[in-house]
């Protein structure tokens, strides 16, 4: 639970939460829908003597079964679902591989269990408690219609479903398009062929070691271009110095440049195809011998030299006015530091003139760059058997490593809307099944005075409808509060993107519709004759 992980892990919780509570929703309206049907039952027990307490206490226990069964087979399919999340989640979690299920997390999840029943089972023991039987008993058929009282408490449950369910689809949604829209960003640099891998070496001429490296490196058939580098783009590699511009008076520590910075070898621009737009880029002849040279990024440039070349300036560090440094050469932009960042002022040193004690080895290739890892790791132990090489990965897979927090989310975002659909489609349909099923005699007397088949097609469906408008209008008001927890994950979308939610609710109204269709063909093939002979 780093920073990190808590801004990821919090608005997933609420996204679990939300579906738990579709979940509960679905159970209790279900349970309801079943207790309406068994009214007559229940009267019946109540005339010969059944107390409140007992048909109170029967429903619960009915809805407690089923969720600790439910339960049972829940905890069995987290232990699968936990090695899915770890597949899925790659680098988006720190330290996801070490989570394990254990007692304290299934006694949470029975627990849960045990609320969902109660809250599943509250509600149908409500309406049970509050039932006349007298007047249950002069209905006396089975095949009564529902009162408006009953169908309208049923429709609240199916429009707070819909209600949750859109804000999942539309958190969802948000995050499948900062998704591809980082998809589409162009870093600067080219990730494509580009193999790199971590090196250290103890113990060796650090200069001898480092020349023969990218010389041997640089033979292998396949291979475009060997670079050393700390600094890798979306790596977070870096440290800062703190600098000042030879010539300009610096009246407070605050007039100081503290600016991250990266040392590389002179072929590291050209292995990761950033571009030198002004002066010239590192020579192999800018070693310890030779003066101190930088070079800066176009963003720099234009922060600390604006209207002017920066080619030429010197730089110094704060406090010493005697090695200056020269820079000879300006950068395009890149995002190196994350890619939903734009480009902040960073200076690159010569690896030659500012070594670094672990840094990456860059090798641009032809082909696949996997093929060459054991041939690249061969020819460095070749020059010294103890060098430590690791973290061997493309620099797409950097890339993909840099924004995995977000693909996790937006992967589970899915799952969960996806689940969250299909229980909506499952509550709503038997909240109308239900209700046509017991306007059977209604719909019969209504066929018998003239109604068309389509008429009462029309019914069921503007029941549906009128659900899905009630659901869509608060699950509106209620999207914005996920919306709003991912909003820093969120890239190149607004949290209240309103494309993104005439989507959804269109999405949402389709689904509906659908799940509508049945029961509504359903009612309108009653044959009133059959239907009213059993009254």
């Amino acid at each position: 639970m780093n920073r990190e992980g808590r801004r990821l892990l919090f608005p997933l919780a609420g996204a679990v939460a939300l579906v738990f509570l579709i979940a509960c929703g679905n159970a209790a309206g279900l349970l309801l829908a079943r207790g309406l049907q068994r009214q007559h039952e229940y009267a019946v027990r109540a005339a010969l003597g059944a107390r409140a307490l007992q048909l109170c206490r029967h429903v619960i226990m009915e809805s407690l079964l089923v969720a600790l069964l439910a339960s049972a087979i829940g905890a069995a399919l987290a232990v699968w679902c936990v090695d899915v999340l770890k597949l899925i989640a790659g680098q988006g979690i720190p330290r996801l591989d070490a989570v394990r299920l254990g007692w304290p997390l299934l006694a949470f999840c029975l627990g849960a269990a045990i609320v969902a029943g109660l809250f599943a089972g509250l509600l149908p023991a409500w309406r049970a408690l509050g039932r006349d039987p007298a007047n249950e008993l002069k209905a006396g058929s089975r095949t009564a219609s529902v009162g408006r009282a009953e169908r309208r408490l049923l429709g609240s449950v199916a429009s707070v479903q819909i209600a949750l369910t859109l804000a999942l689809l539309v958190g969802a949604g948000l995050l499948i398009q900062t998704v591809r829209s980082l998809g589409k960003v162009r870093p600067g640099f080219d990730t494509q062929n580009i193999l790199t891998m971590s090196v250290t070496a103890v113990g060796t001429n650090w200069l001898d070691f480092h020349t023969r490296a990218i010389e041997r490196v640089a033979t292998l058939p396949g291979v475009k271009a060997v670079a050393f580098g700390w600094g890798v783009p979306l790596t977070g590699n870096k440290w800062f110095n703190t600098f000042e511009i030879d010539g300009q008076t610096t009246g407070s520590p605050d007039d100081r440049l503290r600016l991250p910075t990266r040392s590389v070898t002179p072929d590291y621009f050209s292995a990761l195809g950033l571009r030198v737009i002004e002066g010239r880029a590192f020579r192999s002849s800018d070693n310890d011998n030779a003066p101190r040279v930088v070079l800066i990024n176009q963003a720099a440039a234009n922060r600390y030299f604006p209207g002017k070349s920066a080619v030429g300036r010197n730089l110094r560090f704060a406090g010493n006015r005697t090695n200056l440094l020269e820079v000879v050469g300006v950068l395009a932009d890149a995002r190196t530091d994350a890619l939903t960042e734009a480009a902040e002022p960073e200076v690159y040193f010569s690896f030659w003139q500012s070594g670094a004690f672990s840094k990456h080895l860059i090798v641009r290739t032809h082909g696949d760059p996997h093929s060459l890892a054991f041939a690249v790791e061969k020819q460095l132990r070749a020059i010294d058997p103890t060098v430590s090489v690791e973290n061997i990965k493309t620099l797409e897979e950097i890339r993909a490593d840099s924004v995995a927090a977000r693909t996790f989310a937006m992967n589970v975002l899915v799952g969960f809307a996806v689940v969250a659909c299909l229980l909506a489609t499952v509550g709503i349909y038997g909240v109308l099944s239900l209700a046509a099923g017991s306007r059977r005699t209604e719909i019969a007397i209504r066929m018998a005075v003239g109604a068309q088949r389509g008429d009462v097609l029309r019914l069921i469906l503007r029941d549906g409808i009128r659900l899905a408008a009630i659901g869509v209008g608060v699950g509106i008001v209620v999207a914005f509060a996920p919306a709003a927890g991912l909003k820093t994950y969120l890239f190149g979308i607004g949290a209240a993107d309103p494309l993104t939610l005439a989507a959804m609710v269109v999405l949402v109204m389709a689904i509906t519709l659908m799940t509508c269709w049945i029961p509504a063909r359903r009612a309108a093939r009653v044959d009133p004759l059959m239907a009213l002979r059993n009254e």
